[in-house]
Protein backbone atom coordinates (compact mmCIF):
# COMPACT_ATOMS: atom_id res chain seq x y z
CA UNK A 1 0.00 0.00 0.00
CA UNK A 2 1.58 3.44 -0.64
CA UNK A 3 1.73 6.19 1.46
CA UNK A 4 1.96 5.56 5.54
CA UNK A 5 -0.91 4.35 7.17
CA UNK A 6 -1.84 6.07 10.03
CA UNK A 7 -2.27 4.35 13.67
CA UNK A 8 -5.72 6.05 14.65
CA UNK A 9 -7.29 7.52 11.35
CA UNK A 10 -10.01 8.54 12.69
CA UNK A 11 -8.53 11.95 14.57
CA UNK A 12 -7.64 12.75 11.01
CA UNK A 13 -9.85 16.15 9.82
CA UNK A 14 -10.12 16.92 6.42
CA UNK A 15 -7.26 19.75 6.33
CA UNK A 16 -4.60 17.21 8.08
CA UNK A 17 -5.91 14.58 5.21
CA UNK A 18 -5.58 17.57 2.35
CA UNK A 19 -2.06 18.50 3.91
CA UNK A 20 -0.80 14.70 3.81
CA UNK A 21 -1.53 14.09 0.09
CA UNK A 22 -0.18 17.88 -0.31
CA UNK A 23 3.62 15.52 0.32
CA UNK A 24 2.82 13.80 -2.44
CA UNK A 25 0.58 15.27 -5.04
CA UNK A 26 0.73 19.00 -6.45
CA UNK A 27 -2.63 20.94 -7.00
CA UNK A 28 -5.78 19.58 -7.70
CA UNK A 29 -7.55 21.67 -4.58
CA UNK A 30 -11.01 20.63 -5.21
CA UNK A 31 -10.13 16.76 -5.34
CA UNK A 32 -8.03 16.42 -2.45
CA UNK A 33 -10.76 18.29 -0.55
CA UNK A 34 -13.81 16.39 -2.26
CA UNK A 35 -12.03 12.60 -0.93
CA UNK A 36 -11.04 14.39 2.30
CA UNK A 37 -14.89 14.94 3.26
CA UNK A 38 -15.48 11.31 2.20
CA UNK A 39 -12.94 9.85 4.56
CA UNK A 40 -14.03 12.23 7.74
CA UNK A 41 -17.58 11.05 6.75
CA UNK A 42 -16.64 7.81 7.29
CA UNK A 43 -15.88 8.60 10.55
CA UNK A 44 -18.73 10.69 11.96
CA UNK A 45 -21.01 7.63 10.15
CA UNK A 46 -19.37 5.58 12.86
CA UNK A 47 -20.16 8.23 16.01
CA UNK A 48 -24.69 8.37 14.78
CA UNK A 49 -27.02 6.35 16.47
CA UNK A 50 -27.29 2.94 15.22
CA UNK A 51 -30.59 3.04 13.35
CA UNK A 52 -29.35 5.96 11.48
CA UNK A 53 -26.03 4.30 10.48
CA UNK A 54 -26.72 1.90 7.87
CA UNK A 55 -29.02 4.23 6.17
CA UNK A 56 -26.12 6.59 5.53
CA UNK A 57 -24.47 5.59 2.66
CA UNK A 58 -20.97 7.22 0.77
CA UNK A 59 -21.30 9.97 -1.43
CA UNK A 60 -19.27 8.42 -4.34
CA UNK A 61 -17.02 11.19 -6.53
CA UNK A 62 -16.48 11.00 -10.19
CA UNK A 63 -13.11 12.49 -11.31
CA UNK A 64 -12.50 14.44 -14.76
CA UNK A 65 -9.81 15.24 -16.12
CA UNK A 66 -6.82 14.96 -19.21
CA UNK A 67 -4.51 11.62 -17.61
CA UNK A 68 -1.43 12.26 -15.78
CA UNK A 69 -2.71 14.91 -13.63
CA UNK A 70 -3.25 12.69 -10.59
CA UNK A 71 -6.63 10.91 -10.67
CA UNK A 72 -5.31 7.94 -9.50
CA UNK A 73 -2.32 8.74 -7.27
CA UNK A 74 -5.20 11.23 -4.96
CA UNK A 75 -6.90 8.11 -4.76
CA UNK A 76 -4.17 5.86 -4.08
CA UNK A 77 -2.68 7.99 -1.42
CA UNK A 78 -5.69 8.31 0.15
CA UNK A 79 -6.64 4.54 0.93
CA UNK A 80 -2.74 4.01 1.92
CA UNK A 81 -3.03 7.03 4.58
CA UNK A 82 -5.70 5.28 6.42
CA UNK A 83 -4.38 1.85 5.71
CA UNK A 84 -7.96 1.11 4.39
CA UNK A 85 -8.80 -1.56 1.29
CA UNK A 86 -8.32 -0.12 -2.10
CA UNK A 87 -8.09 -1.92 -5.55
CA UNK A 88 -8.03 0.10 -9.10
CA UNK A 89 -10.01 -1.23 -12.08
CA UNK A 90 -10.51 -0.30 -15.59
CA UNK A 91 -13.96 -0.01 -16.57
CA UNK A 92 -12.88 -1.01 -19.96
CA UNK A 93 -11.72 -4.65 -19.32
CA UNK A 94 -15.17 -5.68 -18.51
CA UNK A 95 -18.01 -6.77 -20.85
CA UNK A 96 -21.47 -7.33 -20.13
CA UNK A 97 -22.90 -10.43 -19.47
CA UNK A 98 -23.16 -12.86 -21.99
CA UNK A 99 -20.02 -11.70 -23.76
CA UNK A 100 -16.68 -12.98 -23.24
CA UNK A 101 -14.56 -11.04 -20.26
CA UNK A 102 -14.44 -10.34 -16.59
CA UNK A 103 -18.05 -9.97 -15.19
CA UNK A 104 -17.91 -6.35 -12.81
CA UNK A 105 -18.28 -8.83 -9.58
CA UNK A 106 -14.90 -9.12 -9.94
CA UNK A 107 -14.17 -5.84 -8.71
CA UNK A 108 -15.46 -6.87 -5.08
CA UNK A 109 -13.56 -10.19 -4.84
CA UNK A 110 -10.09 -8.02 -6.12
CA UNK A 111 -10.76 -5.83 -3.22
CA UNK A 112 -11.21 -9.16 -0.72
CA UNK A 113 -8.54 -10.42 -2.28
CA UNK A 114 -6.66 -7.28 -1.47
CA UNK A 115 -7.60 -6.64 2.17
CA UNK A 116 -7.02 -10.77 2.99
CA UNK A 117 -3.42 -10.00 2.18
CA UNK A 118 -3.15 -6.83 4.13
CA UNK A 119 -4.86 -8.21 7.61
CA UNK A 120 -2.84 -11.09 7.29
CA UNK A 121 0.43 -9.00 6.71
CA UNK A 122 -0.75 -7.22 10.00
CA UNK A 123 -1.45 -10.32 11.79
CA UNK A 124 2.45 -11.81 10.50
CA UNK A 125 3.73 -8.70 12.06
CA UNK A 126 2.06 -8.92 15.51
CA UNK A 127 3.48 -12.95 15.53
CA UNK A 128 6.84 -11.98 13.85
CA UNK A 129 9.36 -12.16 16.93
CA UNK A 130 7.57 -15.25 18.02
CA UNK A 131 7.14 -16.88 14.84
CA UNK A 132 11.48 -16.30 13.55
CA UNK A 133 12.22 -17.95 17.29
CA UNK A 134 10.50 -20.95 16.01
CA UNK A 135 12.62 -20.90 12.77
CA UNK A 136 15.58 -20.68 14.77
CA UNK A 137 14.61 -23.51 17.18
CA UNK A 138 13.80 -25.10 13.83
CA UNK A 139 17.50 -24.87 12.56
CA UNK A 140 18.91 -25.72 15.56
CA UNK A 141 16.83 -28.66 15.29
CA UNK A 142 18.57 -29.58 12.00
CA UNK A 143 22.34 -28.27 13.19
CA UNK A 144 22.12 -30.42 15.78
CA UNK A 145 19.60 -32.86 15.78
CA UNK A 146 20.70 -34.65 18.97
CA UNK A 147 19.51 -32.12 20.99
CA UNK A 148 15.90 -32.02 19.50
CA UNK A 149 12.93 -32.67 22.13
CA UNK A 150 11.63 -36.33 20.54
CA UNK A 151 7.99 -35.02 19.44
CA UNK A 152 4.89 -37.48 19.72
CA UNK A 153 4.30 -39.31 16.24
CA UNK A 154 0.88 -37.46 15.32
CA UNK A 155 -1.56 -39.89 13.46
CA UNK A 156 -2.61 -38.75 10.08
CA UNK A 157 -6.44 -37.65 10.59
CA UNK A 158 -6.55 -38.16 6.47
CA UNK A 159 -5.77 -41.68 7.37
CA UNK A 160 -9.00 -42.00 10.20
CA UNK A 161 -11.09 -40.72 7.43
CA UNK A 162 -10.35 -43.42 5.15
CA UNK A 163 -10.36 -46.24 8.02
CA UNK A 164 -14.37 -45.21 8.66
CA UNK A 165 -14.96 -45.44 5.06
CA UNK A 166 -13.73 -48.28 4.19
CA UNK A 167 -13.66 -50.13 7.59
CA UNK A 168 -10.74 -52.40 9.51
CA UNK A 169 -9.58 -53.39 5.93
CA UNK A 170 -8.24 -49.92 5.61
CA UNK A 171 -4.75 -49.67 7.36
CA UNK A 172 -2.10 -46.97 7.40
CA UNK A 173 1.08 -47.92 5.83
CA UNK A 174 3.74 -47.15 9.15
CA UNK A 175 6.73 -45.65 7.91
CA UNK A 176 9.91 -46.60 8.70
CA UNK A 177 11.56 -46.34 12.40
CA UNK A 178 13.84 -43.12 12.56
CA UNK A 179 17.55 -44.23 12.24
CA UNK A 180 18.76 -43.18 16.29
CA UNK A 181 20.62 -40.22 16.97
CA UNK A 182 23.05 -40.46 19.56
CA UNK A 183 21.36 -38.08 22.84
CA UNK A 184 23.00 -34.94 24.30
CA UNK A 185 23.05 -34.76 27.60
CA UNK A 186 19.98 -32.69 28.91
CA UNK A 187 22.25 -29.81 30.62
CA UNK A 188 24.84 -29.91 27.30
CA UNK A 189 22.06 -30.22 25.25
CA UNK A 190 20.31 -26.76 26.12
CA UNK A 191 24.06 -25.59 26.12
CA UNK A 192 24.44 -26.12 22.57
CA UNK A 193 20.97 -25.00 21.50
CA UNK A 194 21.16 -21.34 23.15
CA UNK A 195 25.28 -21.13 21.71
CA UNK A 196 23.51 -22.16 18.34
CA UNK A 197 21.18 -19.62 19.17
CA UNK A 198 23.43 -16.96 19.18
CA UNK A 199 25.60 -17.89 16.31
CA UNK A 200 22.25 -17.74 13.78
CA UNK A 201 20.77 -14.44 15.16
CA UNK A 202 24.50 -12.77 14.75
CA UNK A 203 24.38 -14.40 11.02
CA UNK A 204 27.43 -16.74 11.50
CA UNK A 205 25.83 -19.60 9.71
CA UNK A 206 24.10 -17.30 7.10
CA UNK A 207 25.99 -18.73 4.20
CA UNK A 208 26.42 -21.89 5.15
CA UNK A 209 24.03 -24.78 2.83
CA UNK A 210 20.72 -27.29 4.63
CA UNK A 211 18.56 -29.83 3.33
CA UNK A 212 15.63 -28.18 4.69
CA UNK A 213 11.79 -30.21 4.63
CA UNK A 214 9.51 -27.46 3.12
CA UNK A 215 5.57 -27.29 3.52
CA UNK A 216 3.32 -27.85 0.26
CA UNK A 217 -0.48 -27.77 0.22
CA UNK A 218 -1.46 -30.47 -0.42
CA UNK A 219 -4.04 -29.80 -3.37
CA UNK A 220 -6.91 -31.68 -5.54
CA UNK A 221 -7.61 -30.98 -9.12
CA UNK A 222 -10.85 -30.38 -8.73
CA UNK A 223 -12.83 -28.05 -10.06
CA UNK A 224 -14.64 -24.77 -9.04
CA UNK A 225 -18.16 -25.91 -7.02
CA UNK A 226 -20.75 -23.77 -8.20
CA UNK A 227 -20.43 -23.43 -11.48
CA UNK A 228 -18.52 -19.82 -10.58
CA UNK A 229 -16.14 -18.17 -12.92
CA UNK A 230 -12.14 -18.22 -11.66
CA UNK A 231 -13.43 -14.55 -10.29
CA UNK A 232 -13.50 -16.76 -6.93
CA UNK A 233 -17.65 -16.42 -6.34
CA UNK A 234 -17.83 -20.55 -5.76
CA UNK A 235 -15.78 -22.40 -2.90
CA UNK A 236 -12.45 -24.68 -4.55
CA UNK A 237 -13.19 -28.22 -3.49
CA UNK A 238 -9.31 -28.93 -4.07
CA UNK A 239 -8.54 -25.94 -1.46
CA UNK A 240 -10.97 -26.82 1.29
CA UNK A 241 -9.86 -30.64 0.85
CA UNK A 242 -6.37 -29.64 0.92
CA UNK A 243 -6.64 -28.38 4.49
CA UNK A 244 -7.59 -31.70 5.27
CA UNK A 245 -4.68 -34.00 3.45
CA UNK A 246 -1.39 -34.22 5.45
CA UNK A 247 0.87 -31.56 4.16
CA UNK A 248 3.41 -32.66 1.31
CA UNK A 249 6.75 -31.97 1.96
CA UNK A 250 9.57 -31.07 -0.78
CA UNK A 251 13.36 -31.59 0.00
CA UNK A 252 15.48 -28.46 -0.76
CA UNK A 253 18.69 -27.40 -0.48
CA UNK A 254 19.03 -23.62 1.10
CA UNK A 255 21.62 -21.26 3.14
CA UNK A 256 20.58 -21.16 6.33
CA UNK A 257 19.39 -17.45 5.80
CA UNK A 258 17.22 -18.33 3.45
CA UNK A 259 15.54 -21.00 5.21
CA UNK A 260 15.45 -19.01 8.59
CA UNK A 261 13.16 -16.74 6.23
CA UNK A 262 11.23 -20.17 4.78
CA UNK A 263 10.99 -21.20 8.27
CA UNK A 264 9.56 -17.67 9.70
CA UNK A 265 7.07 -17.94 7.27
CA UNK A 266 5.38 -20.88 8.02
CA UNK A 267 5.68 -20.68 11.42
CA UNK A 268 3.83 -17.11 11.23
CA UNK A 269 1.10 -18.96 9.43
CA UNK A 270 0.86 -21.22 11.94
CA UNK A 271 0.56 -18.77 14.34
CA UNK A 272 -2.39 -16.74 12.92
CA UNK A 273 -6.10 -17.82 12.55
CA UNK A 274 -6.85 -17.60 9.01
CA UNK A 275 -10.47 -17.57 10.07
CA UNK A 276 -10.49 -14.66 11.72
CA UNK A 277 -8.19 -12.89 8.88
CA UNK A 278 -11.16 -13.44 6.53
CA UNK A 279 -13.72 -12.07 8.97
CA UNK A 280 -11.98 -9.18 9.60
CA UNK A 281 -11.07 -8.49 6.19
CA UNK A 282 -14.50 -9.17 4.88
CA UNK A 283 -15.50 -6.47 7.66
CA UNK A 284 -12.77 -4.07 6.42
CA UNK A 285 -13.80 -3.90 2.63
CA UNK A 286 -17.13 -3.46 3.26
CA UNK A 287 -17.06 -0.84 5.89
CA UNK A 288 -13.60 1.40 4.41
CA UNK A 289 -12.90 -0.37 1.26
CA UNK A 290 -12.29 2.05 -1.71
CA UNK A 291 -12.98 0.79 -5.45
CA UNK A 292 -10.98 3.44 -7.96
CA UNK A 293 -12.53 3.02 -11.32
CA UNK A 294 -10.89 4.32 -14.23
CA UNK A 295 -11.54 5.19 -17.86
CA UNK A 296 -15.18 5.26 -16.61
CA UNK A 297 -16.10 7.95 -19.41
CA UNK A 298 -14.73 4.98 -22.48
CA UNK A 299 -17.96 3.19 -21.65
CA UNK A 300 -20.00 6.04 -21.37
CA UNK A 301 -21.46 5.91 -25.23
CA UNK A 302 -25.33 4.57 -25.56
CA UNK A 303 -26.33 1.46 -26.64
CA UNK A 304 -26.84 1.51 -30.57
CA UNK A 305 -25.27 4.70 -31.09
CA UNK A 306 -22.27 3.06 -32.68
CA UNK A 307 -21.95 -0.87 -33.32
CA UNK A 308 -18.84 -3.40 -33.26
CA UNK A 309 -17.80 -3.56 -30.01
CA UNK A 310 -18.77 -0.82 -28.56
CA UNK A 311 -22.36 -2.48 -28.64
CA UNK A 312 -22.15 -3.90 -25.14
CA UNK A 313 -20.89 -0.13 -23.24
CA UNK A 314 -24.09 0.38 -22.09
CA UNK A 315 -24.73 -3.02 -20.92
CA UNK A 316 -21.42 -2.61 -18.75
CA UNK A 317 -22.57 0.80 -17.07
CA UNK A 318 -25.96 -1.21 -15.97
CA UNK A 319 -23.76 -4.25 -14.53
CA UNK A 320 -21.80 -1.57 -12.41
CA UNK A 321 -25.10 -0.08 -11.14
CA UNK A 322 -26.10 -2.55 -8.57
CA UNK A 323 -22.42 -2.67 -7.03
CA UNK A 324 -22.04 0.70 -6.89
CA UNK A 325 -25.91 1.38 -5.42
CA UNK A 326 -25.56 -1.51 -2.93
CA UNK A 327 -25.38 -5.44 -3.64
CA UNK A 328 -24.46 -8.70 -2.12
CA UNK A 329 -20.97 -9.81 -3.61
CA UNK A 330 -20.68 -13.87 -3.00
CA UNK A 331 -16.48 -14.50 -2.93
CA UNK A 332 -15.26 -17.65 -1.56
CA UNK A 333 -14.05 -16.06 1.64
CA UNK A 334 -17.58 -15.38 2.03
CA UNK A 335 -20.49 -13.06 1.24
CA UNK A 336 -20.36 -9.43 0.75
CA UNK A 337 -22.24 -6.18 1.43
CA UNK A 338 -21.04 -3.03 -1.27
CA UNK A 339 -23.36 -0.61 0.56
CA UNK A 340 -20.54 1.37 2.32
CA UNK A 341 -17.98 0.79 -0.29
CA UNK A 342 -16.41 4.13 -1.54
CA UNK A 343 -16.53 4.19 -5.56
CA UNK A 344 -14.09 6.55 -7.32
CA UNK A 345 -14.54 6.75 -10.49
CA UNK A 346 -12.59 8.44 -13.46
CA UNK A 347 -11.97 9.52 -16.53
CA UNK A 348 -10.59 12.08 -19.22
CA UNK A 349 -14.02 12.64 -20.65
CA UNK A 350 -12.62 13.91 -24.03
CA UNK A 351 -14.51 12.18 -26.44
CA UNK A 352 -17.58 11.99 -24.11
CA UNK A 353 -19.19 13.98 -21.38
CA UNK A 354 -20.24 13.05 -18.02
CA UNK A 355 -24.21 13.18 -19.09
CA UNK A 356 -23.33 10.21 -21.76
CA UNK A 357 -23.59 7.91 -18.62
CA UNK A 358 -26.84 6.36 -17.82
CA UNK A 359 -29.02 8.34 -15.69
CA UNK A 360 -29.25 5.81 -12.91
CA UNK A 361 -25.02 5.60 -12.71
CA UNK A 362 -24.42 9.33 -12.83
CA UNK A 363 -26.89 9.47 -9.61
CA UNK A 364 -24.77 6.79 -7.81
CA UNK A 365 -21.99 9.90 -8.54
CA UNK A 366 -22.93 12.87 -7.15
CA UNK A 367 -20.07 14.74 -6.32
CA UNK A 368 -18.19 15.99 -9.07
CA UNK A 369 -14.46 17.04 -9.47
CA UNK A 370 -12.87 18.90 -12.24
CA UNK A 371 -9.12 18.43 -12.07
CA UNK A 372 -6.84 21.63 -13.77
CA UNK A 373 -4.84 20.10 -16.58
CA UNK A 374 -0.94 20.94 -15.19
CA UNK A 375 1.18 23.88 -15.89
CA UNK A 376 4.81 24.38 -16.10
CA UNK A 377 4.49 25.77 -12.73
CA UNK A 378 3.00 22.64 -11.55
CA UNK A 379 5.91 20.83 -13.24
CA UNK A 380 8.55 22.36 -11.57
CA UNK A 381 6.92 21.65 -8.10
CA UNK A 382 6.44 17.82 -8.94
CA UNK A 383 10.34 17.54 -10.36
CA UNK A 384 11.38 19.47 -7.00
CA UNK A 385 9.26 19.79 -3.84
CA UNK A 386 6.60 16.44 -3.35
CA UNK A 387 8.58 13.35 -1.18
CA UNK A 388 9.28 11.42 -4.07
CA UNK A 389 9.85 14.40 -6.23
CA UNK A 390 11.48 12.65 -9.30
CA UNK A 391 14.71 14.85 -9.07
CA UNK A 392 15.47 13.41 -5.67
CA UNK A 393 14.80 10.01 -7.28
CA UNK A 394 17.69 10.41 -9.88
CA UNK A 395 19.54 11.34 -7.64
CA UNK A 396 19.40 8.81 -5.20
CA UNK A 397 20.00 5.86 -8.13
CA UNK A 398 22.68 7.75 -9.41
CA UNK A 399 24.49 8.26 -6.04
CA UNK A 400 24.56 3.99 -5.77
CA UNK A 401 27.11 4.43 -8.74
CA UNK A 402 29.25 7.08 -7.22
CA UNK A 403 27.87 10.11 -9.30
CA UNK A 404 26.09 13.26 -7.86
CA UNK A 405 23.84 14.94 -9.89
CA UNK A 406 23.83 19.00 -9.30
CA UNK A 407 20.27 20.36 -10.88
CA UNK A 408 20.63 24.18 -11.38
CA UNK A 409 17.68 26.03 -10.81
CA UNK A 410 17.52 27.22 -14.37
CA UNK A 411 17.58 23.54 -15.21
CA UNK A 412 14.56 22.64 -13.91
CA UNK A 413 12.62 26.11 -15.18
CA UNK A 414 14.05 24.52 -18.46
CA UNK A 415 13.10 20.90 -18.10
CA UNK A 416 9.86 22.18 -17.24
CA UNK A 417 9.32 24.09 -20.24
CA UNK A 418 10.01 21.58 -22.27
CA UNK A 419 8.06 19.05 -21.06
CA UNK A 420 4.65 21.79 -21.56
CA UNK A 421 5.74 22.28 -24.72
CA UNK A 422 5.62 18.59 -26.13
CA UNK A 423 2.58 17.85 -24.25
CA UNK A 424 0.73 21.09 -26.04
CA UNK A 425 2.67 19.86 -29.67
CA UNK A 426 1.43 15.94 -28.80
CA UNK A 427 -0.50 14.30 -26.84
CA UNK A 428 -0.89 15.50 -23.51
CA UNK A 429 -0.27 13.12 -20.51
CA UNK A 430 0.32 15.52 -17.86
CA UNK A 431 3.27 14.69 -15.25
CA UNK A 432 4.17 11.35 -17.18
CA UNK A 433 5.92 13.52 -19.81
CA UNK A 434 8.54 14.52 -17.17
CA UNK A 435 9.16 10.89 -16.94
CA UNK A 436 10.03 10.52 -20.86
CA UNK A 437 12.02 13.96 -20.84
CA UNK A 438 14.32 13.12 -18.17
CA UNK A 439 14.91 10.04 -18.96
CA UNK A 440 16.28 11.05 -22.79
CA UNK A 441 18.03 13.88 -20.61
CA UNK A 442 19.87 11.65 -18.38
CA UNK A 443 20.52 8.47 -20.88
CA UNK A 444 24.11 9.18 -21.56
CA UNK A 445 24.73 10.14 -17.76
CA UNK A 446 23.22 6.64 -17.17
CA UNK A 447 25.08 4.58 -19.32
CA UNK A 448 28.21 5.96 -18.29
CA UNK A 449 27.63 6.29 -15.29
CA UNK A 450 29.12 3.10 -13.65
CA UNK A 451 32.56 4.05 -15.19
CA UNK A 452 32.36 8.00 -14.66
CA UNK A 453 31.48 9.22 -11.27
CA UNK A 454 32.52 12.60 -10.38
CA UNK A 455 29.79 15.11 -9.93
CA UNK A 456 27.15 16.28 -13.20
CA UNK A 457 25.89 19.70 -12.99
CA UNK A 458 22.62 20.26 -15.13
CA UNK A 459 21.80 23.64 -15.81
CA UNK A 460 19.83 25.07 -19.03
CA UNK A 461 22.69 25.12 -21.57
CA UNK A 462 22.78 21.43 -20.47
CA UNK A 463 18.79 20.39 -20.99
CA UNK A 464 18.64 22.64 -24.28
CA UNK A 465 21.69 20.48 -25.17
CA UNK A 466 20.25 17.59 -25.33
CA UNK A 467 16.74 18.06 -25.89
CA UNK A 468 16.33 21.68 -27.99
CA UNK A 469 16.47 19.69 -30.99
CA UNK A 470 13.77 17.13 -30.16
CA UNK A 471 11.81 19.08 -28.51
CA UNK A 472 11.28 21.44 -31.52
CA UNK A 473 10.73 19.21 -34.01
CA UNK A 474 7.05 18.45 -33.39
CA UNK A 475 7.35 15.29 -35.66
CA UNK A 476 10.97 13.65 -33.81
CA UNK A 477 8.84 14.41 -30.04
CA UNK A 478 5.89 12.29 -30.91
CA UNK A 479 8.83 9.50 -31.73
CA UNK A 480 10.95 9.90 -29.34
CA UNK A 481 9.15 12.03 -26.42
Amino acid sequence: MNGTAIADPTHLTPRQIVEALDKYIVGQAKAKRAVAVALRNRYRRTRVREDLREEITPKNILMIGPTGVGKTEIARRLAGLVGAPFVKVEATKYTEVGYVGRDVESMVRDLVESSIRTVGDERRAEVKDLADKHAVDRIIDILHPETAPRAPQQPNPFAATLGSIFGSNYSQPQPPPPEPQPAAPPSDAQRIREQTRGEIERGFYDVRLVEIDVEETASLPIGIMGGMDQGGGGGDIGEMLGGILPKRKNKKRVTVLEARRIFAQEEANKLIDMDAVKREALRRAAEDGIIFIDEIDKVAGREGARGGPDVSREGVQRDILPIVEGSTVTTKHGTLKTDHILFIAAGAFHMSKPSDLIPELQGRFPIRVELDSLTAEDFKTILTQPKNALVEQYKALLATENVTLDFGEDAIEQLAQFAMQVNEQSENIGARRLHTVLERLLEEVSFAAPESGGTVTIDAAFVRARLADVVENADLSGYIL
